[in-house]
């Protein structure tokens, strides 16, 4: 069966729809603002507050029927899930859309969001949410295989039926989309597959691979490269610059024998067949489209993570191979998220995280608003949130903040009227929380992370208490310019100073400080004037542990 006659039902059922609904609204899309991108929804700029569901959440609508509402009071505005290709094309050519449909219906009756996950050809590597019609059938969807022959669970990227069957059921998705949800765009993005990559070795050893690696590495591929010499992440300047840069050769003679050679073969296909699948879905709704990552420990082998996706080492390689991929997406799931996110923020690169620490995690709204406050991130989405709606904990609390503060950080991103912080850690989990300065507006300000009881005395020194440790980790928050002088303070565990960075007035007061939050409509409700004991006498701001919380705050400079 050809795409064309696949899709014929779906285009029918589009143009029949278009006769009883308005003209279709604009599909979303990325938008550039200043020095980063904001996604762009019925004309305004949104903010993605989200959440991903566990793996099989979304394969039944009467599991997933009262969590919607429970997302929902939860503070969430958008519910990242799953599309298997295995229920949606369970015989080959037909299609069944049940399963998106149910998601559809029932995210707008919660005046939810959704990001689609496409289970394709591979998911967290494997080859598990294919149907069975095209597991069963190894001769026009060949497996990747180990050095020794043996194939794996895997779909090689050599199978050109296995990429013209997942285009054709993902071109079909998408235009089914468009026909049911052009008009009111439920559906705001798209992940084509879930964490690309081999296992357990570097790369495909078939056949039609092991010929593949003999050969010349893409013209595409050395022509970015060169392009982007002086650019290229550290770890591709070592593998390429170092070993003489050459501009032609086959792949151990461009990148060395062993596994970083067949690591970035590994990576070019992969980049390759992604970037087809999603070329083929926007000629039938062009919402953005991304890949997301598995990233790897360190100090592992590839083929001991999943090798050959768009890793940190890895980006160029994707962004040659991936042309319309809007961005790569991090997965996280180390302690060392700060790290981490800084290397995905890029000038190409818009920030999004689809999956991040166990919604439980405590940790998991500091990282929120780093990533949003500090990077411009598009949405941020701890996984398995339907674990956790019953009892959300803190995030639910921070959620609200952000959800209150939404218009102001999108009026705030692409511009240096924002910032977000929180302690670093790095993958050992030690913890780094010396103070931060950070520049907004006229003041310089510097965040300290408070332990349960009083500002830190020694930032420098080991935390000894658990208790101490695990609020300072939690710590975190956001500074927003909302005037010449005034600015919202958001976050808890943070204690904030400030001083004027013009040399001619040397010292900050503050004029008021406000706790308060927005009402629905928007309008700000104040409490209680802070002052005395709460900003000690006029010299910090402090949100204390334990409590997400705004302050509006207005400075004034004196000599």
């Amino acid at each position: 069966m050809t795409l064309r006659t696949a899709l014929a039902a779906t285009s029918m059922l589009a143009a029949a729809m278009s006769m009883f609904a308005p003209a279709h609204a604009d599909a979303p899309r990325l938008e550039s603002k200043g020095d980063t991108k904001q996604l762009i929804v019925g004309g305004k700029p949104t903010l993605m507050i989200a959440g991903e569901l566990s793996n099989s959440a979304a394969s039944s609508a009467t599991y997933m029927e009262p969590h919607w509402k429970r997302l929902k009071d939860m503070n969430l505005d958008t519910v990242i899930t799953p599309v298997s290709w295995e229920l949606i094309e369970p015989v080959e050519g037909r299609f069944d859309w049940s399963s998106v449909d149910s998601q559809i219906k029932a995210a707008r009756a919660n005046d939810l969001k959704l990001v689609i996950l496409w289970f394709g050809a591979w998911k967290n590597s494997m080859s598990t949410y294919v149907p069975s019609w095209v597991k069963r059938d190894q001769q026009r969807f060949p497996r990747a295989a180990l050095p020794n022959g043996q194939g794996v669970e895997i779909l090689s990227t050599f199978g050109g039926d296995t990429l013209k069957a997942d285009q054709r059921a993902y071109a079909a998705l998408m235009a089914h989309i468009k026909a049911v949800d052009a008009t009111q765009n439920t559906v705001l993005m798209v992940q084509v597959e879930n964490e690309i990559g081999m296992l357990p070795v570097a790369r495909d050893y078939s056949a039609p691979a092991n010929a593949a690696f003999r050969e010349q590495v893409p013209a595409e591929l050395m022509n970015y490269l060169v392009a982007h010499k002086d650019t290229l992440v550290p770890a591709m300047q070592r593998l390429w610059v170092e070993r003489g840069a050459r501009t032609s050769g086959t792949w151990e003679e461009v990148f060395g024998a062993g596994d970083a050679a067949a690591e970035v073969f590994a990576a070019w296909h992969y980049a390759r067949f992604a970037d087809q699948l999603a070329a083929a879905g926007k000629a039938q709704y062009p919402v953005p489209m991304y890949v997301n990552v598995a990233l790897n420990r360190p100090g592992r082998l590839p083929g001991e993570y999943p090798s050959g996706g768009p890793l940190p080492h890895l980006l160029d390689v994707w962004k040659a191979g991936g042309p319309n991929l809007d961005f790569l997406a991090p997965d996280i799931y180390f302690p060392n998220f700060v790290d981490i996110v800084d290397r995905y923020k890029r000038p190409d690169n818009v920030l999004f995280i689809p999956e991040a620490h166990n919604s439980d995690n405590p940790i998991a709204p500091a990282n929120a608003f780093y990533a949003i406050g500090q990077l411009d991130a598009i949405g941020f989405g701890p996984f398995s949130i339907d674990s956790i709606d019953e009892d959300p904990g803190a995030l639910k609390d921070a959620y609200g903040i952000l959800q209150q503060l939404k218009p102001y950080i999108l009026d705030a991103q692409g511009t240096d009227r924002m910032v977000g912080f929180k302690p670093r850690q790095l993958y050992d989990e030690t913890l780094v929380y010396e103070p931060e300065m950070r520049d907004v507006g006229p003041y310089r300000f510097t965040i300290s992370y408070a332990d349960l009881q009083k500002p830190i005395a020694n930032p420098g020194a080991d935390v000894a208490n658990s208790a101490a440790k695990a609020a300072i980790a939690a710590a975190g928050g956001i500074i927003i310019q909302i005037g010449p002088e005034e600015y919202l303070v958001a976050g808890q565990g943070i204690t904030v100073t400030f001083k004027p960075k013009a040399n001619d007035t040397p010292l900050a007061g503050i004029d008021s400080a406000w706790e308060g939050h927005y009402d629905a409509t928007g309008k700000w409700v104040a409490g209680r004037l802070l002052n005395g004991d709460q900003t000690h006498q006029g010299r910090h701001i402090r949100l204390f542990p334990g409590k997400w919380q705004i302050q509006r705050v207005k400075l004034y400079s004196y000599k």
